[in-house]
């Protein structure tokens, strides 16, 4: 009997292209790609220029998603998950293009913050290397160069180290420098000198990694992969490696050349030619801060990580997914100085106590990564002093650039974290009221949750060895195992009954069992 494949579509909705990638994924959770499309857009021309989208813009957009829509069609697509970056991102009339996109084609795009874009970057070029010397022992240098922006970041054993978005995309240099381009004889010195200005900051970082390793990614690099082929090698899974020198070169041809005489020598379209000088000279900018020898060059998109991401929640909910989320989040702790054993009590209890009643709750797989963000930072404003800590855990879980979490997930993980005390949200709390409906119910559920945990150890010293719930009727028991004197945990969760009672719809009762196994 064969396996039942799913297929799914993944589109993304870039500044100079949108693109389309067709995949079918296995019961297992095994992707396998039937077909890539890419079109020509102006949505990063109309954003960084004008702010805004032109109305033939949004023409054009939704006519090239109607002929995707068709395309799926053909090839029995069942699913599509649509992703907008940079260049939606930023136009301030982005929620009409969003509207009229879901009108007139029934595509519903998410608009992605940078954090989501490097996490879905990171998972395609974690599969497409299936994590093999290239993400383990030494550092290696990630840098993903976008219409919009560059992401950067700096890998090792698989795990993040350190990660920067710069709003330095080859498409947005050639729009904010063009009007120099005709005022001078030496623009290509002048845009390396702007990039080189602008890369200041994150140089000494990077610089006393002593990286040797270097994965370049994003859509350019095909154009470049496309211009240098003789001077490529293949390393492992046939991944296209080049010599930085290589690089090097090709810079400095590009540096006395017009646009039109890239366009004829090397034989691209004006566009590509317009962003392979800016894409070149980042590239070669971040060579200057390395070691690296060479340029590992994988196809790794944002679309392959979403796929990837939608193999992994629709096979084993999200395992791997969120395990790379959890290592980011404890990152962010162990910088503001958060308890490690008392977080990491609380994770496991509040976990404990999500599993166990979600029968009672009615919350959803998405939301024990909530909560697990939530119990891990609830402390984090400790930081910053211990009078109304709750408030700093806040503004801290808000200012974050947290991996794979989007911004209204990280307003919902914040306020969950909030109201972690004996505070409880009300109308009078302007981040609580912001929220819609649903979002007020999941906070109200997590965090009334979260209480529990928090309080089961509110001497941290871990006294309770573990809990079981049991449900009879309108009655929630939670039996809490223990062999020492637990009075103050037991008295500080009952002074959270009323309020998981009112938003639960059931009467908790703790009941303590001795135990000393």
């Amino acid at each position: 009997m064969s396996e039942k494949y799913s297929t799914i579509a993944a589109i993304d909705i870039g500044s100079n292209k949108i693109s389309m990638t067709m995949a079918e994924i296995s019961p297992g959770g095994k992707v396998k790609f039937i077909e890539d499309v890419k079109i020509s857009s102006s949505i990063g021309k109309d954003t960084f220029n004008d702010g805004r989208i032109s109305a033939g813009t949004i023409y054009e957009t939704c006519e090239i998603l109607k002929k995707f829509t068709l395309l799926m069609k053909d090839y029995g697509i069942e699913k599509h998950v649509a992703i907008a970056t940079s260049g939606l991102r930023e136009a301030e009339n982005s929620e009409y293009i969003i509207d009229q996109i879901g009108i007139k084609t029934g595509i519903r795009v998410e608009i992605i913050n940078n954090a989501q874009e490097r996490y879905y970057s990171y998972l395609a070029l974690k599969n497409k290397l299936n994590e093999k010397k290239y993400l383990h022992n030494k550092p290696v240098l990630v840098v993903n160069i976008s219409s919009g922006g560059v992401e950067v970041s700096v890998q090792r054993n698989g795990r993040l180290i350190f990660t920067e978005y710069l709003k330095l995309g080859s498409l947005r240099l050639r729009e904010m420098l063009a009007g120099l381009e005709s005022m001078s004889i030496d623009y290509p010195r002048i845009m390396e000198e702007f990039i080189e200005s602008k890369l200041y900051l994150i140089k000494s970082s990077i610089r006393s990694m002593k990286i040797r390793n270097f994965i370049g990614l994003g859509g350019e690099m095909q154009t470049i992969l496309g211009i240098i082929q003789k001077d490529i090698s293949l390393a492992g899974e046939e991944v296209p490696q080049i010599k930085t020198g290589v690089v090097t070169d090709l810079y400095n041809k590009l540096k006395g050349m017009s646009i039109n005489q890239i366009t004829d020598f090397y034989d691209i379209s004006r566009g590509e030619a317009e962003i392979l000088l800016p894409t070149v000279i980042l590239f070669n900018s971040f060579i200057k801060m390395t070691k690296a020898e060479e340029i590992l060059a994988p196809a790794a998109s944002h679309r392959y990580g979403l796929l990837y991401d939608f193999a992994d929640r629709s096979t084993s909910g999200g395992g791997s997914s969120n395990s790379n989320i959890i290592n980011a989040v404890w990152k962010i702790a162990k910088k503001y100085g958060v308890d490690k054993k008392h977080a990491s009590y609380v994770v496991k209890t509040a976990l404990s106590i999500f599993d166990q009643s979600l029968e009672t709750s009615k919350l959803d797989i998405k939301d024990r990564l909530y909560l697990q963000i939530a119990a891990i930072l609830h402390d984090a404003g400790n930081y910053a002093g211990f009078t109304r800590h709750e408030k700093q855990t806040y503004n801290i879980i808000k200012m974050q650039s947290i991996l794979g979490i989007s911004d209204e997930e990280q307003r919902i993980i914040a306020n969950v974290a909030y109201y972690h005390t004996s505070k409880i949200p009300s109308r009078l709390h302007k981040n609580y009221v912001d929220l819609n409906d649903k979002d007020k119910i999941r906070v109200a559920k997590l965090s009334a949750i979260l209480k529990f945990a928090e309080s089961m150890d509110s001497s941290h010293t871990q006294k309770i060895k573990s809990l079981k719930i049991s449900k009879d009727n309108d009655l929630l028991t939670f039996y809490v195992y223990s062999a020492r004197d637990i009075q103050l945990e037991k008295w500080s969760v009952e002074e959270n009954v009323d309020y998981f009672e009112e938003v639960m719809g059931i009467k908790p009762y703790i009941q303590i069992v001795n135990s000393d196994n």
